[in-house]
């Protein structure tokens, strides 16, 4: 299960890392976070969101998150 505090991670949290570094994590592209899963997810909080936010992209509800995101330059 998940809370608010984790959504609002999802919606605003950069990716400290990778081609996709500093981009919010609900802005990860679904193959990206599909490829990280079969490596393994980092390990603690940050693997945590990274895969909370896949169910979220397959279950077709990151639209859900958006309204979430603060207005930050790389909303892409």
């Amino acid at each position: 299960m998940f809370d608010s505090a984790q959504l609002l991670k999802i919606a605003n949290m950069p990716m400290p890392f990778g081609k996709y570094s500093g981009r919010p994590l609900i802005r990860l592209p679904e193959e990206y976070l599909l490829w990280m899963r079969d490596k393994g997810f980092p390990r603690g909080e940050l693997g945590e969101l990274l895969a909370l936010t896949l169910e979220i992209k397959i279950a077709g509800a990151d639209e859900v998150i958006r309204p979430l995101m603060k207005n930050t330059p790389d909303q892409q």
